[in-house]
């Protein structure tokens, strides 16, 4: 198997343990959303800490004569990062948690939250990168997906259900996120950058539950097999696949494989929770993935390629 179509399955492996972790979070809204995201992120963080310390001692091989400044600033730059996506993780995580918490099904929450990909390059122009014709029209498709799919034919008219609305909200954040990740994985070991995110967005919220929620452990221990899935899959394993398939693929081809989590999501929810869509929210979800996988595909044109500058 080349390397290639090697890290190409990491990520379909990734998008499907994602995407089916909405499942997970939906029967989790039995908890507080920041009970249940403290809990999560605390396992998250414990699974990445076995290997930490493989790949920890196979690098230590390599790298004995590297000078104590550089290691000083090496370590200061992870925390640092570790801090700031750790906070953002937190924010976007618990926003989509309000929202599942609030009646979003958990196919329309994956489905939402992919316009992650399409609000990344919008948030890009304050950073300097301009967006392309192409992606500006996927920027407005995407948007009329939305429409469909949260707010056609309902008796509210414009109106955005709670829910739907913390989704959105999560979107956002988590362009942020993606964001911030770019800035600061070339710089950073990514695996330990993952841990230490993981245990700041647990500590963040195990503090707000503690000022706004009133925990048991009954209750915690009665969602144990979605808390496992999402902590151990979706954060110990998903992420780690991620960075270990990122390595040897085409970025475009990355974000496309992966936003295939939002189709796995409606698949979870329709298998296993037994959701159902109307014809309207249907087509809304095939114009948003459709809005999706175009602003994904490599392009030709210099207009499309600006985006990448």
């Amino acid at each position: 198997m080349s390397k290639k179509t090697k890290s190409n399955l990491f990520l379909l492996i990734a998008s499907i343990i994602w995407g089916f972790a909405f499942v997970a979070q939906k029967e989790g809204t039995a908890l507080g959303p920041f009970t249940y995201n403290g809990t999560r992120f605390l396992i998250g963080g414990l699974v990445l800490l076995p290997l930490i310390a493989f790949f920890s001692k196979k690098k230590s091989f390599q790298s004995s004569g590297s000078s104590p400044n550089a290691s000083n600033q090496s370590r200061s730059t992870l925390i640092k990062a570790g801090i700031i996506c750790g906070t953002i993780l937190a924010i976007a995580s618990n926003l989509q948690q309000f929202g599942l918490y609030f009646d979003t099904d958990a196919g329309k929450a994956g489905f939402i939250t992919s316009l992650y990909i399409i609000m990344v390059p919008v948030l890009g122009i304050f950073l300097k990168k301009r967006a392309g014709l192409r992606m500006w029209l996927c920027i407005l498709l995407g948007a009329a997906g939305f429409y469909l799919l949260t707010m056609a034919g309902k008796s509210n008219g414009f109106m955005l259900e709670k829910g739907d609305l913390f989704v959105l909200l999560c979107a956002l954040v988590f362009s942020v996120h993606i964001l911030a990740i770019d800035h600061f994985s070339p710089r950073c070991d990514g695996i330990k950058l993952s841990a230490i995110q993981f245990f700041v967005a647990s500590a963040i919220s195990f503090v707000c539950m503690l000022l706004t929620e009133s925990p048991n452990m009954a209750d915690i221990l009665d969602c144990w097999l979605p808390i496992l899935y999402v902590g151990i899959m979706s954060s110990g394993a998903g992420y780690t696949l991620q960075i270990l398939g990122q390595k040897d693929a085409d970025p475009s081809a990355a974000s496309l494989i992966m936003s295939l989590e939002a189709v796995f999501a409606v698949l979870g929810g329709v298998l296993l929770l037994g959701e159902k869509l109307g014809v309207i929210e249907s087509l809304g979800c095939v114009i948003i993935f459709a809005a999706v996988i175009i602003s994904q595909l490599p392009s030709k044109s210099v207009d499309d390629k600006s985006i990448d500058n």
